[in-house]
């Protein structure tokens, strides 16, 4: 027996490298299953006519293959795999059997149904543009979405606002079967609120206001889907609201330029008034303090004097009528001490003299040049 009478019918001993052999193999086996044809008797008779084949024998292996197809089939969708951040949802004859985290599981098959809900992503709807990533780089297209933009503020003016919400799915099963669509109903929520949000302030109040805005609505969003769907029957929690662009539309704008300029510069002439009165009020009031205080000052020194004065000639009133004359020459002598220190010309008079005697004036007297001295 040779090498080539020891393969087996299906040719030879090796496995098949690539799909494509694979399902060329499978289509050559199907071929050969349900051929009619028969090969020749090993005798070599070829006229010898073949047997006539039964039709049953054909409809036999038609099912036998469809079953095998179907056990085939249900053994390997009986194994799921799960990656991370989905999470499965098992319905068994329609009706909730459970939920399974990332991995691989099983289940039954043709009665269990998977579905897999993504809870990681953080889903984004937008309103008053639409993002468009051509590429690289990221288009902002805001044509064709002004009526999602524009609002009404309290003070009746027309305003432009572009918001972006962000959500994540909390619930899968709810997420999945107890709304019929889960990212029309954040969009009607989203767009209902921020109009009422936006309705109740003033124009000026919203362009410079945007952060606490966002985290209102932010929490009146969630509290209208736990309102609308209880239990968290919507299956999925707000995570951020942001405020992308407020800005009038573009047919008032020149106009809102002209007064956002004249706004400004009141603000510009009220500060330059304000640092005027922080400059000039302070210090007139420094120097009015600084006044009074000085006539306090003086008024305390006056008084304060005064009351000297007046105790030391108590004092001086009271020894005068204790000694008179010692008294009195002490003041004499005390007055000319002050006085004398003064005095450039001194005159000595006696009471028996009629005139005056001088002096010699040594203030003004020359020295006379010793003898011997060159003048």
């Amino acid at each position: 027996m040779t090498n080539q009478d020891q393969q087996p019918p299906w040719g030879k001993k090796h496995k098949p490298q690539t799909p494509e052999e694979i399902i060329a193999q499978l289509i050559n086996k199907l071929q050969d299953f349900f051929s009619d044809r028969k090969k020749p008797p090993p005798g070599g008779d070829s006229g010898t006519p073949a047997p006539p084949s039964s039709p049953f024998a054909g409809i036999a292996k038609l099912l036998a293959v469809i079953l095998l197809v179907v056990v085939l089939q249900g053994v390997y969708s009986s194994f799921f795999k799960i990656a991370p951040g989905e999470v499965g949802v098992i319905l068994r004859l329609g009706q909730f059997s459970r939920t399974t985290p990332s991995g691989l599981h099983f289940k039954i098959p043709y009665i269990d149904k998977l579905y897999k809900v993504d809870v990681e992503n953080i889903r984004k709807e937008e309103f008053g543009f639409r993002s468009r990533t051509p590429g690289q780089q990221a288009v902002v297209e805001r044509r064709g979405y002004d009526m999602e933009s524009l609002m009404l503020t309290a003070d009746k003016n027309v305003i432009n606002v572009a918001w972006i919400v962000q959500y994540k799915v909390g619930d899968p099963y709810s997420f999945l079967f107890k709304v019929a669509d889960v990212r029309q109903a954040i969009r009607d929520i989203s767009e209902s609120v921020t109009r009422r949000v936006v309705g109740n302030m003033d124009f000026d109040y919203v362009l410079s206001n945007r952060d606490l805005l966002a985290a209102s609505v932010k929490d009146e969003m969630q509290t209208q889907l736990d309102l609308f769907f209880p239990a968290g029957a919507s299956g999925v929690f707000i995570g951020t609201v942001q405020f992308q662009d407020i800005n009038p539309p573009d047919q008032v704008k020149p106009a809102f330029n002209e007064v956002n300029e004249a706004d400004q510069d009141m603000k510009r002439l009220v500060n330059e008034a304000q640092e005027i009165y922080n400059r000039v009020i302070p210090k007139a009031d420094g120097d009015a303090k600084k006044i009074v205080e000085e006539a306090y000052g003086y008024q305390a020194e006056r008084i304060n004097d005064a009351e000297g004065e007046s105790q030391r000639f108590r004092d001086i009133l009271s020894e005068y009528q204790n000694a008179p004359d010692v008294t009195r020459t002490r003041m004499y002598l005390e007055t000319m001490k002050n006085i004398l220190p003064g005095v450039q010309q001194v005159y000595v008079i006696d009471q028996d003299q009629q005139s005056p005697l001088p002096l010699l004036n040594l203030t003004t007297a020359k020295m006379l040049p010793t003898p011997g001295q060159q003048n």
